[in-house]
């Protein structure tokens, strides 16, 4: 008999944690001697993510685009490629934040007539503090995505709890059940929770994702005020609007890429990314700065940034990627330009 790949979809949007979270699950299925491997979707140029995965895990990279609408013909020819050359265990789907999962699944769906794969479970992380935020207004395409990647889920992750009440998390709880009253909710730190509650065995059959009723998508006007963090590398490119799609999932959405010529100083850098504007939701790249003498994974979400010493294998440029929405990429570009010493001032 054939093998039959399978495969997990993880879903969330923009700086839920859906990279941490994946990092872990490649970790214990290494742990158990298994052979993962990756689809990883970026809406930017550059695919900063994969640094995590490593060079000993295959991944797939599907970049300028959508999983959903503007590559989605790529990924049957992607997934058999993985499956042909590597033949591996079982194969991680990472879409980008602003994919809406029904459209993967669908897409994932596609594929499977002509690839034996199985379709473990549609993994969300969401992010309880944004959720917080944005439950506040209730309105806006953000909101309504976030609710579209809730209610298709088979599991659900409610992480960064910590960053928010108890009495926070419990109605962020409630108002997740109420919008997927099917998937286990599963309240995590940085993503860390038991595996094996998260994965279950490979061999389980059975979980298979939730399809949930879709959610009423009147016109709202987009919400200029949610936060997150994305990618870069290393010097200044022309910038990539991935906006306009035929989908209303996220036509309101766009990405700038700045590639750096130069290290920059750390702390200028950090006075910059403070005075982000509040349409930005999610920063994300490579750095070198110029006071220090490591490289940096930089991520930036819902207004908090964090950075993390790496040793990027390869060549991987210093570069950054901004996403949000409508925001100006002409005073980013400036404001980044006099941290090289471009510009005589910011």
């Amino acid at each position: 008999m054939e093998h039959v790949t399978p495969i997990y979809i993880l879903s969330g949007f923009l700086g839920s944690g859906k990279t941490t979270l994946l990092s872990r699950m490649i970790a214990h299925w290494k742990a158990q001697g298994l052979r993962p491997a990756i689809v990883m979707n970026e809406i930017g140029e550059v695919n900063i993510d994969g640094v995590i995965a490593g060079d000993n895990v295959p991944t797939a990279e599907m970049l300028s685009g959508c999983i959903c609408c503007s590559i989605r013909a790529d990924l049957t020819s992607e997934i058999a490629m993985l499956i042909q050359n590597e033949k591996p265990d079982v194969i991680v789907i990472e879409a980008t934040g602003i994919a809406n999962p029904m459209e993967i699944l669908d897409a994932v769906a596609e594929a499977s007539l002509y690839i034996q794969m199985d379709i473990k479970k549609l993994i969300t992380v969401v992010d309880t503090a944004h959720l917080l935020h944005l439950s506040i207004e209730q309105k806006g395409k953000t909101y309504r995505l976030m609710q579209e990647q809730i209610r298709s889920a088979s599991v659900l992750l409610l992480n960064k709890t910590d960053r928010v009440s108890t009495a926070e998390k419990d109605a962020m709880e409630q108002l997740v059940r109420r919008w997927n009253p099917f998937a286990p909710i599963l309240p995590t730190e940085r993503c860390n929770v038991n595996p094996e509650e998260l994965l279950g065995g490979l061999a389980d059959h059975g979980s298979h994702p939730v399809v949930q009723p879709s959610a009423n998508h009147e016109a709202d006007e987009p919400l200029g005020a949610a936060l997150s963090p994305e990618r870069v590398e290393g010097h200044n490119q022309p910038e990539s609007n991935h906006s306009g799609h035929p989908h209303h999932s996220h036509d309101h959405v766009m990405s700038y890429t700045y590639y750096f010529s130069r290290p920059v100083n750390s702390v200028e850098f950090e006075r910059f990314i403070g005075g982000l504007p509040r349409d930005v939701y999610r920063a994300k790249g490579v750095l070198t700065f110029s006071d220090t003498n490591s490289r940096f994974l930089f991520q930036y979400a819902f207004r908090e940034s964090d950075f993390m010493k790496i040793t990027p294998r390869g060549r991987v440029p210093d570069v950054v990627v901004f996403i949000g929405e409508h925001f100006n990429k002409s005073v980013l570009q400036e404001q980044l330009e006099a941290l090289e010493g471009k510009r005589t001032s910011v």
